[in-house]
This record gives structure tokens, sequence and C-alpha cells, in this order.
């Protein structure tokens, strides 16, 4: 097949003096890559995305006139100011700034999470919580766990065993499928912000009135969902001088001499390659490695194939009135429970409207294969309906119906033997020059939106006149990308 040589544009040749950077993927991270580099003006931008639309799974859509997003999703005002400020100026009035008002269930009550120091004094089970104050005053004599370090061994000696086998370890294992000592050290560091007891009393002192700043227990969330702040974003990239391709089938990235020259793409038929100078990948780094041409080495493919992603269905329950409860979200850590976290949309924007129906997503951590995987709509509805009830919470309003949508890439899993594939794969990749990996699947981090944005902001500083990458730089932004915490 003739193979269409395109050289700044799909659809039209310019002259330009500046970088040529070719985007793979428009989610969070590719967006703001996007909108960056235009804002600065350092680059003639493309973005290839195969989805219809932008946004990856930080899209928002509506069922029945509501907004809804791809689970619970927040804007957590601990970014980067400069992310905020741009978010801030991009959003307007639609950019709300809302309360936390959600809860969890621990040794079988429901607690306000995040938690406050007087919800916790009158709710927490007595059992539970002299237990979990003898954990912290133990704690300097406590004997370190032996053996392999892993998530298991670093929350039971940081945190105790009261919460660790009450929350963290049933949660973890319900969202990655493995048990807490198959998992590695990182997911601790990246997923526990609170490393004590001591930590999780001093942040519920902060929640205390005259305690609190301006932006305690709240987080920024727009008026028509989640997926507004990629949209708005990706709006302004194009006014920028950004080109967008929606629908695009990636077939390869070629490299020859140790330099990425393009990608091939096929486009109604007849495949074309987009040369660049650079090309900014925001694709899962497991696809990347199939769709190099020539293929890497045998040891990355091996590395690739043994890494993993683990999948999730979101449940939509469309009920028939006008809210199911007052919070926003809910965690449920047992394992006899099948969903880790339910949200209602309408109480992230405090929509008003409509007055006789609102929706409940559920979260289901499942891979592609697994038994709920393959279920009907209507199946997973009423199973929905009972795990309701079996946590206190019955449906009594008329069910509508049900709705779904299943990500095969939801989370990474890091599990003990991820970090050397994953380095085998990063070093490969880094040693090509004129290509760069970054954001949530690129770099296989289990990061925030925010912390996504963050990434692409540093990949459009590091891109030099030349369109070259500042390598140095680079590697100093990737030393702090390793200081990313999840906020949940």
């Amino acid at each position: 097949m003739t193979i269409e040589r395109v050289t700044n544009s799909m659809h039209a040749v310019a002259v330009t003096a500046k970088p040529r950077v070719t985007v793979l993927g428009a989610g969070p991270a590719g967006i703001a890559a996007a909108f960056a580099l235009t804002k600065a003006g350092k680059a003639t931008v493309e973005v290839l995305e195969r989805a219809p639309v932008a946004g990856g799974n930080s899209t928002s859509f509506q069922i029945d006139g509501i907004w809804c997003d791809y689970g619970s999703h927040r804007f957590h005002p601990v970014a980067d100011p400069n992310v905020i400020a741009d978010v801030k100026a991009l959003l307007g009035d639609d950019l709300l700034l809302q309360p936390r008002h959600g809860r969890i269930r621990l040794g079988g009550k429901w607690i306000h999470f995040p938690l406050k120091p007087a919800d916790a004094l009158l709710r927490l089970p007595k059992p539970f919580a002299a237990s979990l104050f003898g954990d912290m005053i133990l704690k300097p004599f406590r004997k370190k766990q032996s053996g392999p370090r892993s998530f298991s061994s670093i929350l039971y000696d940081g945190l105790g065993p009261t919460i660790s086998e009450n929350f963290y370890f049933p949660y973890v294992k319900k969202l990655w499928g493995l048990d807490p000592d198959k998992l590695a050290v990182t997911l601790a560091e990246r997923r526990v912000s609170s490393g004590s007891v001591g930590k999780i009393l001093g942040k519920m002192i902060r929640m205390l009135p005259g305690m609190k700043g301006p932006t305690t227990g709240r987080f920024y969330y727009p008026r028509k969902g989640f997926g507004q702040i990629s949209g708005a974003m990706a709006d302004r990239a194009e006014a920028q001088g950004a080109s967008f391709h929606f629908g695009m089938d990636i077939t390869r990235i070629e490299h020859h001499g140790g330099r990425v020259k393009g990608v091939v793409v096929r486009e109604e038929g007849q495949e074309k390659l987009v040369a660049s100078d650079q090309v900014y990948s925001t694709i899962p780094l497991t696809t990347v490695v199939k769709l190099m041409d020539p293929p890497p080495p045998a040891a990355v493919i091996q590395a690739a194939q043994a890494i993993r992603f683990r999948g999730m269905i979101l449940v939509y329950l469309i009920l028939g009135t006008d809210r199911f409860t007052e919070y926003d979200a809910h965690y449920f850590p047992e394992l006899s429970i099948p969903i880790s976290r339910m949200s209602e949309p309408k109480n992230y924007n405090s929509a008003t409207v409509p007055k006789d129906r609102t929706i409940l997503c559920a979260e289901l951590p499942c891979d592609p294969g697994e038994q709920w995987w393959e279920m009907s709509d209507e199946v997973l509805g009423r199973h929905y309906c009972d795990w309701l009830g079996q946590l206190g919470l019955p449906v009594n309003v008329p069910v509508i119906r049900c709705e779904t949508r299943r990500l095969a890439h939801a989370y990474p899993v890091y599990d003990l033997d991820y970090q050397k594939h994953f380095d085998t794969i990063d070093r490969w990749l880094s040693g090509l020059e004129g290509f760069l990996s970054f954001g949530r699947q690129g770099l296989f981090a289990h990061d925030n939106t925010h912390h996504a944005f963050a990434m692409a902001y540093a990949a459009s500083d590091s891109l030099k006149p030349d369109g070259t990458v500042d390598h140095v730089a680079w590697a100093a932004h990737r030393h702090e990308f390793e200081s990313h915490r999840v906020e949940d």
C-alpha cells in the first residue's frame, strides 16, 4: 500500500520554523500538552485520537439530562498553581468550589469521609476506635514486618493492623484483584498520603473550624461535568492553533537509527505518515511497544506483555427521584460488596434539574473475561440494587433502567514485579530521540488528572526551540513526578 507523507497537517502543508509535535491520545495529558505547547507558541501541534471525542476517561456525558462522569472525578485544590490558574481562566464561573461530603463504611457504620473529628468520635465503633488509638500508642514498640517489603508491610508498619485490615487491605484487594502482600511498595507511596495514625489525626484536626484553609475539605468541579475542564482546554488549544484528529487508527510508529521518524495512521482506507520532530505519547506504553516498527528487543516486548492494567465497569442506575442521598460519594471497603465506590452526579455540581430523577454511578473493578464483564446491563442493575440493600441503602424508588460503560485500562496494576518490567520498557523508550511518553497511561502512573496536566506542562517546558527535548530538564521533572500522591 502506498504511504502518503504528510509533513505538517493531516490535510494541508504549511511552512513553519516551529518544531512539529504529534501528540498521541486526546486524554487529559494529551490535551494539556497541546494547550501548553500552543499557548507558549513553541510548536505546531497535531493530536491523534482513536475515539470520536476528546477527554478520554475524563470525558463527561449526559444521561437523561444529568451530567455524568466515568466514575467519581474531582479537581483538587492541591494542584500546581499554574494548572489551577489556567483551569479557572478557562471555565470562569462554571468552575464551582464544592464541599466534600462523602461517607465510608467502617466497622459496619457510616463515617464521614474525609474523616471529621466529631463524626469519628461519635460514630466510629468503640472497639474500632480503641484499637486504632492503641495502634498509635504502641507503634514505637510494634515489631516491623519481616520478609520482602510490599504494600502490606509498609501499611502495617506505618498505620498498624486496625485501619490496614479493616480498610486499606480489603479495599485494595477489591480494586486491583490482588492480595496486599502481592502489591508493590510504590502503591503505598502513591496511594496512601497519610502514613501513620498520627498523620490521619493531624488531617482531621485541620478540618476543625478555625484550623481550615479556604479550600480544606473542598474540591473544584464544573457545572457541566468533570469533562468540561478537558473540553474547554481542547477548545482553547485548537483556537491557539492545535489540530485535533479523531477516529484515527494508528498502525505503527516508525523509528530508525535510534530516532522516531513519525506515526503511520490509517484514514479512509489509506495509510499516511505523519512526520514529526517529536512524538508526545500519552497512550498506554504497552500499546506503544506493540506499535513500534521495527519491533523493540525481545526483552522489551516480554516486559510489555507482563505489565497489565485493571479494568472497571461503571454501572449507572437511573432512578425516578430527585435525590437518593445527600452525599456525593460512598466508599465500600468490605469484600462482600463487589463495588468499591458510588457517586451521585447531581450532588457534585449541585444540579437542581431534572427534578424527577437522579443517577447512582457504581465503580465495579473487574477485568475483561471476568463474570461481571459479560453480564447485561439489566442483570448488573439488579445486582447493584441487591448490594445497596445489603449496605442498608434499599432502593425504594422506581428504577427506570441501568446503563454501563466499560474501561479496560482503568488502573495500572502495581504488582511486585511491575517496576522491573516498567524500567525495561522505560529505558528503551527513553533511548529513542524524537519520542516522549508521559501521562497516566504513558508512565504507568496511578495519578489524578491534575497530575496528568502537570506532566504535560513539564513536557512542554522541556521542548527546545530546535525541536529536541532537554533531557536534563525532563529528568528533573520525572523526579518531581515521583512525589505525586493520589487524592481520593
